[in-house]
């Protein structure tokens, strides 16, 4: 399964399980003149970012596929999220977001490399 297609399920199942989650955008564009335009958030934010039901506890999720790998910039974000004691994850399905938030996990998926 394709990371989006695993993105879809999540955000599905977090929006069902009441939760409120937003998809972050980014990436680089070339202008009309040739130039390069980065937009968005900087290197390593997570795909999803929300805040739980229950509590309004924010949390930050990145989708991976079964073999996707974790990034450096990834692994510095998940350590400053862990340091504020921030729910966050990679997660490979629909259940590893829901496990994440439900649990309020910190670092789900990232325990070798923080």
């Amino acid at each position: 399964m394709r990371e989006q297609q695993i993105q879809n399920e999540a955000r599905i199942a977090l929006s069902k399980d009441g939760h409120t989650q937003f998809r972050i955008n980014t990436g680089t564009v070339i202008t009309r003149d040739g130039r390069p335009f980065s937009s968005g958030t900087p290197k390593g934010f997570f795909d999803l970012v929300g805040y739980r039901k229950q509590d309004k506890q924010i949390f930050f999720i990145d989708m991976k596929t079964k073999t996707g790998r974790i990034r450096d910039d990834q692994i510095k974000f998940s350590i400053k999220l862990k340091n504020d004691n921030v729910i966050h994850g990679i997660a490979r399905s629909s259940e590893d977001a829901l496990k994440i938030v439900n649990e309020g996990l910190i670092g789900y998926g990232l325990e070798k490399y923080v």
